[in-house]
This record gives structure tokens, sequence and C-alpha cells, in this order.
């Protein structure tokens, strides 16, 4: 066996043994209790990150558990087609190598091109989660494009039609004028504050763009007796005005209801209306501009008041022929400009102020939002909705952490129907055919909404045309040319992933899947839309609970941004990586060159040394143990770090079992507990105590506190007390029955603790598990084992009492010993006082366990003080307990105290220094709140450094 831990050589091949023995598959007609999952599918446009590690971590400590438990698992992968993230990853990509956009490459062959993507990044997300050890049933592996969940896809479209949820209408979307397509406001769009007038850089354009600015201009009345002003922060959009609304008690204006303004650019008459639910007639001038077409609000007052509805913008962003001559073709900010300019010309403009203002951008483009009029599909959500939150009510599904069920309900109570479809080439194309008949006034494709066929396919629309539309000429028959909404086909994830629409086995044995675990940020555009759709298609809700676990920030708590340099691939702490390495791959990105010189210094200041070798099993159990931060996770890298030295104090329990068992050692079948020795029975007893607790919260999910409890089982009792225990007794002359007591015990513990902990750290334990002595070879893999159970007799309140008096005991010992400067290697002798007799035979009993934890030549335990020899130093444990170590001939008190005084003196001085620095003016205007943080620790970490020192000081005068 290696003399340390090496994670790259544990972690090499045992993921290929268990995947090629099969021990990931689910067998669909097992009679075993289920337990299935869905891998919340990656995005198809790279590698996965942090956050990904995260869900795998804790999916697959999940599933690895109820495997051991004795339940039928089934965990199954998959990939998102991810439809605007890849399409936009895609155009990056052939910009950048070919210099060309998807419209020179046409349809066909950038469908190909992001094909070719797919089969690259979605190996490499496969491959990641391999690294990781995710033991999901690969045979079972799907994409939300391959040709099953195609077919669900449009089964789910046909059968909403059908349902009379979804249907076709002209409404105001979201649209990116990059990407030219319809964006999701929950999803895609971010928003952000401008308090005063900001240029910005839009994608596009040369120049940067004015935003927050409230531009006020005059409408000429219709019969030229004054004017009407009104203000605007988007003064493109007066091209496509329809009205000027004023409020009915607004007195300025009585006189005007009814009549109209006149365009001053196009001579179309604006009518004046009332509107009181959107006029404030105290802000502004009390009038205001109407645009139903490109903006929400006034969209709502053009339906209330029949309104004319003009679209001034062409799918790019250029101002089309509705916007006149004089700016047709214009991109809509530079018509900005130009409508300004043409204003001030004809003597209208009345000026600009600031104004605050939220402004919606786009995620994956950066572009500027523009509220557009566009016929969509639309699913009807309303009555879904409410069966998605009556199935929370009722506790047919449990929400956790049930905080959450506050967010869910608040978003489903006031949900708006969804929109559906995207005019975007990467997706499953909308199975709706649209029909031109001989005789349309309006010949374009979609211009009336009965003229569509929704159908499973081609013929079977065809044939339902001649049906719907007998007698009339059919002149063309076109598919939708948009696709749907990515979250329509991830909706269906739990059910078509096992064979719906059709009923296979593994829907029969698997639907509803048992748990839906993902993080609490989609929530609503992902979680909620599969149990509107599962309810809806199947009847049942898709899974019985939802786990929702927190989001990965970096150190500082600063959400992980590719621009900022603090996104971590998982694989560059499983292995290790340089800074220089983390350099190559941020240079290989599409950063822009302010984003980089951003990104890098983040690198540098983050990774000066770059990441170290942590492998998985470290990497899984950091961020296991990291879920009990609530909604967000603040990872330090060199904390996982730790994780992997403690892998390697795993490590040396079990090289230290292998030297001490024997090479013919058999564990014993059965343990006789009441002939053990006393540390033997108490570390059972304790073991038995982690057992149940770990079973506790894992049912609850409390992956952190189960983690905690393996944790400080193996570290605090099994390593740092009962193998020092065990050491004695197995290297001098016991008896052979107390040998064999101590190393069945002792097996006992390192078998069972493998198994508690393989959840976490299946690699490694793995490893350890195979290397130690057998009775019987039943199961081939610690993960075929089953999981760890409580035993009654194994429960001892009396040892466990015993021993947490001595341990708080050694502990006062060690402490005191600490602050006189004892040396480990010189091994004082020690004493304990106590007048209460139960309390001096127990301490005689184990006078020779206290003294090997407590690193002393001897532990001697008296009745009264007087008892003791001069030159000892004291410590209080409790009330009837008090410790002595004698330090007289162990070391110069003198010397160590001049050496304190010294010490003392020399961080006195630092600490005033640094609190006057701290303290100045200066310093707190100029230093960042983060910075300002981390010196307050500092400083309070120096200022406890030096009571420490002051409380050892105290204690060698009273000795000196």
């Amino acid at each position: 066996m290696a003399q340390g831990y090496n994670p790259a050589l544990v972690e090499a091949s045992w993921y290929e043994y268990w995947e090629k023995q099969g021990f990931f598959v689910a067998d669909a007609s097992s009679q075993k209790p289920k337990f299935v999952m869905v891998i919340p599918p990656p995005n198809v446009t790279g590698v996965l990150h942090i956050g990904h590690a995260l869900m795998c971590a804790v999916e697959d400590t999940l599933t690895r558990w109820r495997r051991m438990k004795g339940y039928e698992t089934l965990w199954v992968p998959g990939v998102d087609h991810a439809g605007i993230s890849t399409q936009v990853v895609v155009e990056k990509k052939i910009m950048r190598e070919k210099g060309l956009t998807r419209h020179d490459v046409g349809r066909e062959d950038f469908v190909k091109e992001v094909w070719s993507w797919k089969e690259q990044h979605g190996t490499s997300i496969f491959s990641q989660l391999r690294k990781m050890g995710a033991s999901v049933d690969w045979s079972r592996e799907c994409f939300t494009m391959d040709e099953p969940r195609c077919k669900a896809v449009v089964e789910a479209f046909v059968r909403f039609h059908k349902d009379g949820l979804l249907y076709r209408d002209n409404r105001l979307v979201n649209w990116d004028c990059v990407l030219r397509t319809a964006i999701s406001d929950i999803e895609v769009v971010d928003y952000i504050d401008v308090e005063k007038r900001t240029l910005r850089k839009v994608p596009g354009y040369k120049s940067t763009v004015e935003f927050g600015a409230l531009t006020s201009f005059a409408y000429p009345l219709e019969d030229g007796k004054g004017e009407i002003v009104v203000a605007t922060t988007r003064p493109e959009t007066m091209l496509g005005d329809s009205a000027v609304a004023v409020h009915p008690e607004d007195p300025r204006y009585s006189h005007l209801h009814g009549k109209f303004v006149v365009h001053p650019f196009n001579g179309r008459k604006l009518p004046i209306i009332c509107d009181a639910v959107l006029v404030d007639m105290n802000f502004g001038t009390g009038a205001v501009k109407i645009t139903p077409a490109h903006d929400p609000n006034d969209f709502l007052v053009g339906k209330r008041h029949n309104l004319q509805f003009i679209n001034i913008l062409t799918d790019d962003g250029k101002i089309n022929g509705n916007g006149g001559p004089d700016f047709q073709g214009m991109m809509r900010f530079d018509a900005r400009a130009a409508v300004l300019k043409a204003l001030e010309d004809k003597g209208l403009y009345r000026g600009v102020a600031d104004n605050s203002m939220r402004l919606g951008i786009c995620s994956r483009t950066g572009d500027v939002v523009e509220p557009m009029i566009k016929p969509q599909w639309y699913v009807s959500c309303k009555d879904i909705a409410a069966k998605a939150c009556n199935a929370v009510r009722t506790k047919e599904l449990e929400i956790i952490p049930s905080q959450f069920e506050d967010t869910w309900f608040r978003w489903l109570e006031n949900i708006r129907d969804w929109c559906v479809s995207r005019q975007l080439w990467w997706g499953h194309q909308i199975p709706a055919w649209y029909c031109t008949f001989e005789g349309d006034e309006l010949k374009e494709m979609g211009a009336y909404n009965d003229h569509w066929i929704v159908a499973r396919s081609e013929t079977e629309a065809r044939v339902a045309a001649e049906e719907k539309f007998s007698g009339k000429k059919i002149i063309s028959f076109e598919q939708d040319p948009d696709v749907l909404d990515t979250w329509f086909s991830s909706g269906l994830f739990p059910f078509s992933v096992l064979g719906w629409p059709e009923a296979t086995k593994d829907l029969q044995a698997f639907y509803p899947t048992t748990l839906l675990e993902t993080g609490h940020d989609i929530l609503f555009f992902w979680v909620a839309r599969m149990v509107m759709m599962g309810i809806q298609l199947t009847g049942e809700v898709p899974f019985k609970q939802i786990f929702l676990h927190a989001m990965v920030r970096d150190a500082h708590g600063r959400k992980m941004s590719k621009s900022l340099g603090n996104v971590i691939d998982p694989l560059d702490v499983i292995h290790g990586i340089t800074l220089d390495g983390l350099k190559a791959k941020l240079s290989q990105g599409n950063l822009d060159p302010a984003e980089y010189k951003t990104a890098l210094a983040g690198l540098q200041s983050d990774f000066p040394e770059g990441i170290p070798v942590c492998g998985a099993d470290a990497l899984r159990f950091a961020l296991v143990n990291y879920t009990a931060q609530s909604e967000n996770i603040n990872l330090d890298v060199q904390r996982v770090a730790g994780y992997r030295y403690w892998c390697n104090k795993l490590w040396n329990a079990i090289r230290f079992a292998m030297l001490n068992l024997g090479d013919n050692f058999i564990p014993s079948e059965e343990l006789n507990i009441s002939e053990l020795p006393w540390s033997c029975k108490w570390i059972l007893s304790a073991l038995n105590g982690t057992v149940a607790a770990v079973d506790g919260h894992m049912e609850k999910y409390d992956l952190s506190a189960a983690s905690s409890a393996i944790y400080s089982w193996w570290q605090y009792d099994l390593c740092d007390v009962f193998i020092e225990l065990t050491k004695p007794t197995l290297s001098k002359g016991d008896s052979e029955d107390a040998k064999k007591l101590t190393r069945d015990t002792l097996w006992v513990c390192l078998e069972n603790g493998l198994r508690l902990l393989h959840p976490f750290m299946p690699f490694v334990t793995e490893e350890l598990w195979q290397r130690l002595p057998r009775a019987q070879e039943e199961n081939s893999s610690i993960m075929l084992a089953s999981y760890p159970t409580r035993r009654k007799d194994l429960d001892n309140e009396a040892v466990d009492a015993e021993m947490t008096l001595i341990l708080s005991t050694v502990k006062a010992v060690r402490a005191l010993c600490a602050a006189c400067r004892v040396q480990p290697k010189q091994k004082p002798g020690g004493f304990i006082v106590t007048g209460d007799a139960e309390l001096f035979t127990m301490f005689t009993d184990h006078s020779s366990e206290l003294a090997t934890l407590a690193n002393l030549s001897s532990m001697n335990i008296c009745n009264d003080v007087a008892e003791l020899p001069a030159g000892c130093a004291v410590t209080i444990v409790n009330d009837k307990v008090s410790a002595y170590v004698m330090l007289q001939g162990i070391v110069d008190l003198s010397s160590e105290l001049s050496k304190l005084l010294k010490q003392k003196d020399e961080e006195s001085k630092k600490i005033e220094v640094f609190q006057k620095k701290i303290s100045s003016q200066v310093y707190k205007d100029k230093a960042s709140e983060e910075v300002q943080e981390a010196d307050r620790a500092r400083l309070a970490k120096m200022v406890g450094e030096l009571e420490l020192r002051v409380e050892s000081i105290q204690l060698l005068q009273k000795l000196v």
C-alpha cells in the first residue's frame, strides 16, 4: 500500500470498473422500492462549471446512499440543446473562424454546425460527469433533441392545442435584435438600474448610446391652435405613436378630449384619449405619448381604446416603412438621434433631463431588449398553474426547503401565459402548418391566426387541412419556421426520458420519479413548468419532492462570471492547474479586451499559485458540506484542498490497520460486546450514534449535517482517540484476547466507516474497502454493500458519559501544556485531583487512556492537592475535577516567560499601528468594503492571538 494518498491514482480506474460491471443500470422489473431522479440536463454550450459539480455531488450522494439502502435506483443522464445559448456560442464560433454570420451560412448548414458542436461538447460533459463519479444509468442517456424526445415534444404540442391550452396571438414580446427572436423576461433578460444620463455600449453600434434621459417634445394640435408636450426615454418610438393620453379629470386638457394632434413627420392624426389607469396628472406635463406596439403599458392602453398597433422596427432593429421614408433603414438608436434632430429642426424639441430607469439587457448577447409586437404561440397557464399550486398545498408535492413554497405560490398565482415560440434556427421546429388561400388579401405567412393546422406530421396536417378548409383552394402550405422555447422540451424531461408518450416499461416502473434536485434559481422556468406539463400530460406530478440547493459563488460572495475570471472548471480542481494554465484557458474564451483584463486580474488575485490537485472526492465532499449555507455557497478552493489532506488521514488509518491486523486476520462474525475493552465499547457506541444521526440527516436531505457527522466521527473519534488508544494494546504485551478484540473492533469501525462515507467519497472508499480483509466475498464493490444501520446493542450511555469527561480533561491538559510551551516530545507527568469517589474510581480505571491521549508520561489520580509535588501548573476541568502538569525540569519557565513578554510587546505594537491605519478617514474613504472587511477580520485574529499570549504569561508568572 502506497505511503500516502494520491487522488490521481485512486480515481484512475474505479469508474470504468463500476460502469463495465453494470452497477448503475436500473432494472424496470425489480420489486425493490424505487428511487428515481433525472439529472437537470446541462446546456450543451461548453463544459460543466462548479455549479454543475455541486449538482452532481448532491445527486450522486443521494443515489449511492439509496442504492446501498436497498433501493432500485435510476438516475437518468442527459444534456439540453439550450436553444438560445447554443446558437449564440456557435454564431460566435463561425464569426471568429470564418467571419460569417448565420445568415451568410444559411439555416441548413448552420444547424449542421450546431450538431457538430453538440457531438464535441456533449461528450465532454459526460466525460466530466464520469470524472466526478456520477453513478448515472448511461444505458438511458438522452438528449433533448434526439428522436424519442422530438417525438414527445410534437405530441405535447399537439395535445396542448387539442385541449385548448395552446393558441396563437399577436402580442408584445421582449425582442433581441441581435438574435432576431423573442426572449424570456424571467430567464434571459437582466435588468439594470440607470440613475441618470449614461452612455452604454450596444452590440452593432460603433458609438455608445445614451440611456437614462427623458426627452420632451411637442405635438401640434390639429387646429393649429396650440400643442401638447409629452416626454419619453425612447424618442425613436414616437414614429409608431397612435395616440396621446391625458387624465380625464385633468382641467388643463378637458377642452381637448376627443380632439387630435398631428404627427410632425407623417401627418397622421393621433386622437387625444382619456385614460385614468395609465396617466398620472401630477407627473411631468400630465400628457403621455402612446406607442401600443412598443411599450407594455401602452399595449394595454391600445387594447382598452382600440388604437392602431404600428410596428416601426424590422427584426434586426432597423426602422421599417411604417417609420417613414426619412428614417427607414436606420438602426433604431441611430434613428433616435435623427428623430431628435428632426424635432429640433421643426421647433418641437423641448429639452432633456436625467431620468432613472430600468434597462432590460439580454444576458446572452448584451443587446438592449426591445418591446415589439409579434405573432407568437402561447400556452394558457392559469388552470395548470392552479393545479401545480394545489399539488403543493395538498402535500402531493413537497418543496425542500419549505421557505421556497411562498415563491412557488407567488409566481404561479400571478403567472402570465407562456410564449413558447422562438425565432431561432436551433431547436424543435413548431409542428404547425400555415395555409394560404386563393383570395387572401394578405399573403405573408401567419397573417391570419385561423389559417394554422397543428399536427404530428405534414401528412397528417394536409389531411386535417383538407377536412377543415374544404371548399377553399390552398395555394401554399408551409411549416412554421420558428422553434419552441427550450423549456418546452425540458419541461417534458421527467417523463420523456422514460419513453412517454409510449407506455414503456420504464414509464410504468419509474414514473412518477422520486425527487427533483436542482438549484433554486430555476424554480420558475424549469421546475414549475415540469410540474404543470406533467400534471396536464400524465395526470400526475412528475416527482414527489423538489430539493433545491444553494447557488455557488466565489470566496468573496460574487456570482461566478467569465468576465470576472472566477468561473471554476471542476476538472481544474480535481486535477489541479497552474496560474499560467488558467490564463491560457481564459485567453481561449470570447471575452472582449476590457472583460479579459478584469478577468485576468481576478484570476491573479484569487489563484496566485494556481489550484492545487484536490481530487474528485475532496471536491464532492467540500461542496456537499457547504450546502448548509442556505441560498448561496461562497466556495473557497483552499477548503477543498483541506479535504484532500483529510483523505490522506483516511489512507493512513487503513495503512495502520493493515500493519496491525496481520496477514492472516479474519474478522469475527459476531462481537461479544460485554467482553470488549472499554475503549472498544466507546468507539462502537460513537459509531452507532453517528450512523443514526447520518441516516436521520439524509432522510431530510441535510447532506451538510450528515457529512459533518461522518467527518467528526472519523477525525475526532476514530483517528484522534480510538486509534491512539489501540496503539499501546497492539504494540505491547497485552493478552492475545485483548489484541483480538481490539483488532476486531478496529476492523468493524473501518469497514462500517468506509460504507458510511462511500456515497460522499466514492473513489477513495472503494479503494480502501477493497484493501480490507473480509470474511466473505458477497459483494464485489462497496457500492453494492448495505449502508450501515443502527444496532441497539452497541449503545452505551455510561461509557459515552465517561469518555466525554475524559476528553474534556484531555483538552484542558493539552491547552495547559501549549500555554506553558511544553513540546510534544517532552511528555511531562500529570495529575488529576478530585474529591468525588466515583470520579476517582473512573479516572483511576482509565489513567492509562488519559496519559495516552494527553501525551503525558503518566497520569496519577489524587484525592487532595496536598498529595502533589511542587512545580505543577494547574487547569480547572469542572467544579469537581482539576488537572495538573509537572513542569519542573521540563520547561525553562524564566526563559519561556521572557520570550512571551517580548512577543507580547511586538504584537501589541503591530496591533496599535494596524488599528491606527484602519481607523484613519483616508483608509475608510479609499479602501473598498471588501478590503475593509478582510482587514477587520485580520485585526480580530491578531487581538485573539495576543489574548492567548497574555493568558500564557499570567500562567507562567504564577510558577516562576
